[in-house]
């Protein structure tokens, strides 16, 4: 896996100054990774799963979204060496908005860990979270009291949903994770979210329209991770493509122009609609953001 990108200075710097042997110790337990576990879209790229991306910082990982194949990416990392991606010690979530592409993985990623002993799961996102959650455990309930009450003497499986708001909807010792509302077409409800750990300041987009509220959100931030289009792009089973992608998805260019507004120190593409060569993509936004910005690829490290 390919590691990229940069540490934020702060505190953390002052501290290894003045403590080297503890702050030695603190940087390796609170050292924050980005692993792009899906960057793909509805078309079934073998290359690309689902989207799916991974805050790691020191031993605790957090993801943000459930496409296709999430758990056996999360598996794959820990494999190449990001242990806390084993799927088992996965216990936090955040879906973006609730599209299938973004969500089909969910229920292995309720199942799945469960089935390996994992203690619970909490899921946070927008309005209909705690519904859909609710409607996969009944879907599923026939094979949750065979391994509950059968032979197998499963625990209890313990997952918590939530319908969040605008805001900060979670915090522990490691991170702060802020919602914040995006435009994505027709969607009540869907989100971006920004994670403040203790060395890195990190914007996801998810789905979304070009919006000021990345710009605000990231105001300098180390990376926005965003999704994007070109111009380019056709999507021939889409029967009125030109105006679908204005509303619900953020074009190379527009990329270019909140980026260079956003100035995150490390911009990186991801989730592209269509069949674009990624040189394609990248030199489209390089036309007119001179920043730091890369393509992501599944089980890319940054």
């Amino acid at each position: 896996m390919r590691q990229v990108g940069r540490l934020g200075v702060g505190l953390s710097a002052v501290f290894a100054l003045l403590f080297p042997v503890a702050a030695s110790a603190q940087g390796i337990a609170t050292k924050t990774q980005i692993v792009m576990l899906g960057t793909g879209t509805p078309r079934p790229t073998p290359n690309r799963f689902g989207p799916a991306t991974a805050i790691v910082v020191g031993d605790r990982a957090y993801i943000v979204d459930a496409g296709p194949g999430v758990v056996r990416r999360a598996a794959a990392a820990a494999e190449k060496g990001i242990p806390a991606l084993d799927p088992v010690k996965i216990t936090v979530a955040f879906l973006t908005h609730l599209h299938s592409d973004h969500t089909t993985g969910l229920p292995d990623l309720i199942f799945t860990p469960w089935v390996m002993n994992r203690p619970e799961l909490n899921i946070y996102g927008p309005e209909g979270t705690e519904q859909m959650t609710q409607h996969i455990l009944q879907a599923w309930s026939a094979d949750i009291e065979t391994r509950t009450k059968g032979m197998e003497r499963q625990k209890p499986l313990v997952v918590h949903a939530y319908d969040a708001k605008p805001g900060v909807v979670y915090q522990d010792n490691r991170v702060k994770v802020t919602a914040f509302p995006v435009p994505h077409g027709e969607w009540k409800q869907a989100f971006g979210y920004r994670f403040d750990t203790p060395d890195r300041s990190i914007v996801i987009s998810g789905d979304t329209s070009p919006s000021d509220e990345i710009v605000r959100q990231c105001h300098g931030c180390d990376v926005l991770i965003h999704e994007m289009y070109s111009p380019d792009a056709k999507v021939p089973i889409m029967p009125d493509w030109d105006s679908y992608k204005l509303k619900y998805h953020t074009s190379t260019v527009q990329l270019a122009d909140i980026a260079r507004r956003a100035r995150p120190g490390l911009l990186i593409l991801y989730h592209t609609a269509g069949r674009t060569p990624d040189e394609q993509l990248l030199g489209e936004v390089r036309r007119s953001y001179r920043g730091k910005v890369v393509m992501s690829h599944d089980l890319d490290v940054y």
